[in-house]
Protein backbone atom coordinates (compact mmCIF):
# COMPACT_ATOMS: atom_id res chain seq x y z
CA UNK A 1 0.00 0.00 0.00
CA UNK A 2 1.32 3.41 -1.01
CA UNK A 3 1.13 6.32 1.42
CA UNK A 4 0.70 9.75 -0.17
CA UNK A 5 1.58 12.64 2.15
CA UNK A 6 -0.46 15.65 1.11
CA UNK A 7 0.61 19.19 0.35
CA UNK A 8 -2.44 21.40 -0.13
CA UNK A 9 -1.59 24.80 -1.55
CA UNK A 10 -3.38 28.05 -0.75
CA UNK A 11 -1.72 31.36 -1.50
CA UNK A 12 1.58 29.56 -2.07
CA UNK A 13 1.56 28.05 1.41
CA UNK A 14 1.06 24.53 2.71
CA UNK A 15 -2.32 24.40 4.47
CA UNK A 16 -5.01 21.99 5.63
CA UNK A 17 -8.72 22.65 5.39
CA UNK A 18 -11.64 21.37 7.46
CA UNK A 19 -14.51 19.85 5.46
CA UNK A 20 -13.01 21.43 2.36
CA UNK A 21 -13.89 24.95 3.51
CA UNK A 22 -11.40 27.55 2.26
CA UNK A 23 -12.31 29.79 5.19
CA UNK A 24 -11.10 27.09 7.59
CA UNK A 25 -7.50 26.84 6.48
CA UNK A 26 -4.60 26.25 8.87
CA UNK A 27 -1.13 27.14 7.58
CA UNK A 28 1.34 24.41 8.46
CA UNK A 29 4.34 25.46 6.42
CA UNK A 30 4.88 28.66 4.42
CA UNK A 31 7.53 26.83 2.37
CA UNK A 32 5.98 23.91 0.39
CA UNK A 33 9.35 22.88 -1.03
CA UNK A 34 10.76 22.47 2.48
CA UNK A 35 7.71 20.39 3.37
CA UNK A 36 8.28 18.18 0.36
CA UNK A 37 11.90 17.64 1.38
CA UNK A 38 10.77 16.66 4.86
CA UNK A 39 8.42 14.06 3.40
CA UNK A 40 11.21 12.71 1.20
CA UNK A 41 13.58 12.42 4.16
CA UNK A 42 10.89 10.55 6.07
CA UNK A 43 10.90 7.86 3.40
CA UNK A 44 7.67 8.45 1.52
CA UNK A 45 7.66 7.29 -2.10
CA UNK A 46 5.09 9.74 -3.53
CA UNK A 47 3.75 13.22 -2.81
CA UNK A 48 0.15 14.27 -3.35
CA UNK A 49 -0.29 17.96 -4.18
CA UNK A 50 -3.53 19.94 -4.48
CA UNK A 51 -3.81 23.46 -5.87
CA UNK A 52 -6.76 24.54 -3.71
CA UNK A 53 -6.96 28.00 -5.24
CA UNK A 54 -6.90 26.39 -8.66
CA UNK A 55 -9.77 24.07 -7.77
CA UNK A 56 -11.99 27.08 -7.07
CA UNK A 57 -10.68 29.23 -9.92
CA UNK A 58 -10.85 26.47 -12.52
CA UNK A 59 -7.26 27.02 -13.61
CA UNK A 60 -3.80 26.70 -12.00
CA UNK A 61 -3.07 29.30 -9.31
CA UNK A 62 -0.04 27.91 -7.48
CA UNK A 63 2.24 26.99 -10.36
CA UNK A 64 5.31 28.53 -8.71
CA UNK A 65 4.83 26.49 -5.53
CA UNK A 66 4.22 23.29 -7.51
CA UNK A 67 7.40 23.90 -9.49
CA UNK A 68 9.32 24.47 -6.25
CA UNK A 69 8.03 21.18 -4.83
CA UNK A 70 8.97 19.32 -7.99
CA UNK A 71 12.43 20.86 -7.99
CA UNK A 72 13.02 20.07 -4.33
CA UNK A 73 12.55 16.29 -4.41
CA UNK A 74 13.27 13.33 -6.64
CA UNK A 75 9.89 11.72 -6.03
CA UNK A 76 6.85 11.14 -8.24
CA UNK A 77 4.21 13.81 -7.69
CA UNK A 78 0.50 13.65 -8.41
CA UNK A 79 -1.30 16.96 -8.74
CA UNK A 80 -4.95 17.95 -8.66
CA UNK A 81 -6.85 21.22 -8.58
CA UNK A 82 -7.85 23.47 -11.47
CA UNK A 83 -6.94 21.00 -14.22
CA UNK A 84 -9.84 21.33 -16.64
CA UNK A 85 -8.41 21.05 -20.17
CA UNK A 86 -5.92 19.09 -22.24
CA UNK A 87 -3.52 22.02 -22.54
CA UNK A 88 -3.13 22.18 -18.74
CA UNK A 89 -2.69 18.42 -18.51
CA UNK A 90 0.01 18.48 -21.19
CA UNK A 91 1.73 21.39 -19.48
CA UNK A 92 1.94 19.74 -16.06
CA UNK A 93 3.06 16.36 -17.36
CA UNK A 94 5.49 18.08 -19.68
CA UNK A 95 7.10 19.72 -16.64
CA UNK A 96 7.84 16.31 -15.21
CA UNK A 97 4.94 15.62 -12.85
CA UNK A 98 4.07 11.95 -12.73
CA UNK A 99 0.28 12.12 -12.57
CA UNK A 100 -2.57 14.59 -12.83
CA UNK A 101 -5.85 14.21 -10.98
CA UNK A 102 -9.07 15.23 -12.73
CA UNK A 103 -12.03 15.90 -10.44
CA UNK A 104 -14.50 18.52 -11.64
CA UNK A 105 -13.47 17.73 -15.22
CA UNK A 106 -14.43 14.08 -14.70
CA UNK A 107 -17.99 15.17 -13.96
CA UNK A 108 -18.38 17.98 -16.46
CA UNK A 109 -16.15 16.77 -19.30
CA UNK A 110 -15.74 12.97 -19.12
CA UNK A 111 -14.47 12.87 -22.71
CA UNK A 112 -11.44 14.84 -21.54
CA UNK A 113 -10.59 12.08 -19.05
CA UNK A 114 -10.80 9.44 -21.73
CA UNK A 115 -8.73 11.45 -24.19
CA UNK A 116 -6.07 12.29 -21.61
CA UNK A 117 -5.88 8.71 -20.31
CA UNK A 118 -5.31 7.46 -23.86
CA UNK A 119 -2.65 10.08 -24.59
CA UNK A 120 -0.85 9.70 -21.26
CA UNK A 121 -1.17 6.06 -20.09
CA UNK A 122 -0.66 5.64 -16.35
CA UNK A 123 -0.53 9.39 -15.74
CA UNK A 124 -4.19 10.34 -15.31
CA UNK A 125 -6.23 9.70 -12.19
CA UNK A 126 -9.85 10.52 -11.44
CA UNK A 127 -10.59 12.31 -8.19
CA UNK A 128 -14.02 11.54 -6.78
CA UNK A 129 -14.92 13.77 -3.85
CA UNK A 130 -18.22 12.96 -2.17
CA UNK A 131 -20.54 14.45 0.42
CA UNK A 132 -23.13 11.98 1.63
CA UNK A 133 -22.30 9.67 -1.26
CA UNK A 134 -22.81 12.33 -3.97
CA UNK A 135 -20.05 13.91 -6.03
CA UNK A 136 -18.82 17.36 -4.99
CA UNK A 137 -17.22 19.61 -7.62
CA UNK A 138 -15.68 23.06 -8.08
CA UNK A 139 -13.35 22.69 -5.09
CA UNK A 140 -16.14 20.91 -3.16
CA UNK A 141 -18.23 24.10 -3.30
CA UNK A 142 -21.02 22.36 -5.24
CA UNK A 143 -22.65 18.97 -4.63
CA UNK A 144 -24.07 17.28 -7.70
CA UNK A 145 -26.88 14.74 -7.94
CA UNK A 146 -24.44 12.13 -9.24
CA UNK A 147 -23.64 9.19 -6.93
CA UNK A 148 -19.92 8.59 -6.47
CA UNK A 149 -20.17 4.97 -7.60
CA UNK A 150 -21.89 5.96 -10.87
CA UNK A 151 -19.09 8.40 -11.68
CA UNK A 152 -16.43 5.79 -10.99
CA UNK A 153 -18.12 3.26 -13.26
CA UNK A 154 -18.04 5.70 -16.16
CA UNK A 155 -14.27 5.32 -16.28
CA UNK A 156 -13.79 1.64 -15.56
CA UNK A 157 -12.65 1.03 -19.15
CA UNK A 158 -10.98 4.40 -19.78
CA UNK A 159 -7.47 3.37 -18.78
CA UNK A 160 -7.12 5.73 -15.83
CA UNK A 161 -4.29 4.98 -13.42
CA UNK A 162 -6.30 5.31 -10.20
CA UNK A 163 -9.43 6.64 -8.57
CA UNK A 164 -8.89 8.88 -5.54
CA UNK A 165 -11.96 8.71 -3.34
CA UNK A 166 -12.38 11.46 -0.74
CA UNK A 167 -15.10 11.60 1.88
CA UNK A 168 -15.29 15.38 2.12
CA UNK A 169 -17.16 15.28 5.42
CA UNK A 170 -14.16 13.61 7.04
CA UNK A 171 -11.42 15.57 5.36
CA UNK A 172 -9.19 17.53 7.71
CA UNK A 173 -11.08 16.63 10.90
CA UNK A 174 -9.31 13.37 11.87
CA UNK A 175 -12.59 11.46 11.95
CA UNK A 176 -11.08 8.27 10.55
CA UNK A 177 -11.09 7.01 6.98
CA UNK A 178 -14.44 5.82 5.61
CA UNK A 179 -13.04 2.36 4.96
CA UNK A 180 -16.34 0.68 4.15
CA UNK A 181 -17.41 3.24 1.55
CA UNK A 182 -13.97 3.15 -0.03
CA UNK A 183 -13.93 -0.65 -0.15
CA UNK A 184 -17.46 -0.74 -1.59
CA UNK A 185 -16.37 1.59 -4.38
CA UNK A 186 -13.17 -0.34 -5.06
CA UNK A 187 -14.91 -3.72 -5.32
CA UNK A 188 -16.92 -2.57 -8.31
CA UNK A 189 -13.90 -1.37 -10.28
CA UNK A 190 -10.86 -2.78 -12.02
CA UNK A 191 -9.02 0.44 -11.16
CA UNK A 192 -6.81 0.90 -8.06
CA UNK A 193 -8.54 3.09 -5.48
CA UNK A 194 -6.69 5.53 -3.23
CA UNK A 195 -8.48 6.42 0.01
CA UNK A 196 -8.57 10.03 1.18
CA UNK A 197 -10.15 12.08 3.93
CA UNK A 198 -10.00 11.74 7.69
CA UNK A 199 -7.01 9.49 8.36
CA UNK A 200 -6.42 9.93 12.09
CA UNK A 201 -4.00 7.21 13.18
CA UNK A 202 -1.96 4.22 12.10
CA UNK A 203 -5.02 2.11 12.94
CA UNK A 204 -6.66 3.54 9.83
CA UNK A 205 -3.79 2.23 7.74
CA UNK A 206 -4.13 -1.21 9.32
CA UNK A 207 -7.87 -1.18 8.56
CA UNK A 208 -7.27 -0.22 4.95
CA UNK A 209 -4.62 -2.93 4.62
CA UNK A 210 -7.23 -5.56 5.43
CA UNK A 211 -9.21 -4.36 2.38
CA UNK A 212 -6.41 -4.40 -0.16
CA UNK A 213 -8.03 -7.39 -1.84
CA UNK A 214 -11.03 -5.17 -2.58
CA UNK A 215 -8.78 -2.91 -4.64
CA UNK A 216 -7.58 -0.26 -2.18
CA UNK A 217 -4.02 0.51 -3.22
CA UNK A 218 -3.10 3.56 -1.16
CA UNK A 219 -4.15 6.35 1.17
CA UNK A 220 -3.53 10.08 1.36
CA UNK A 221 -2.37 11.43 4.72
CA UNK A 222 -2.74 15.08 5.64
CA UNK A 223 -3.53 16.68 8.97
CA UNK A 224 -2.55 13.61 11.02
CA UNK A 225 1.04 13.97 9.77
CA UNK A 226 1.18 17.70 10.35
CA UNK A 227 -0.27 17.42 13.85
CA UNK A 228 2.12 14.61 14.77
CA UNK A 229 -0.65 12.08 15.35
CA UNK A 230 0.95 9.71 12.86
CA UNK A 231 4.66 8.93 12.95
CA UNK A 232 5.98 8.55 9.37
CA UNK A 233 8.17 5.55 10.17
CA UNK A 234 5.34 3.75 11.94
CA UNK A 235 2.93 4.56 9.13
CA UNK A 236 5.28 3.28 6.44
CA UNK A 237 5.89 0.11 8.41
CA UNK A 238 2.13 -0.48 8.71
CA UNK A 239 1.63 0.11 4.98
CA UNK A 240 4.38 -2.36 4.11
Amino acid sequence: MILYPAIDLKGGQCVRLKHGEMGQATVYNPDPAAQARAFARAGFAWIHVVDLDGAFAGKPQNAEAVAAIHGAVDLPIQLGGGIRDLKTIEAWLGRGLSRVVLGTAAVKNPDLVREAAALFPGQVAVGIDARGGFVAVEGWAEVSSLPARDLALRFRDAGVAAVIFTDVGRDGVLAGVNVEATADLARGLDIPVIASGGLASVDDIHRLKTREADGISGVIIGRALYDGRVDPAEALKAAA
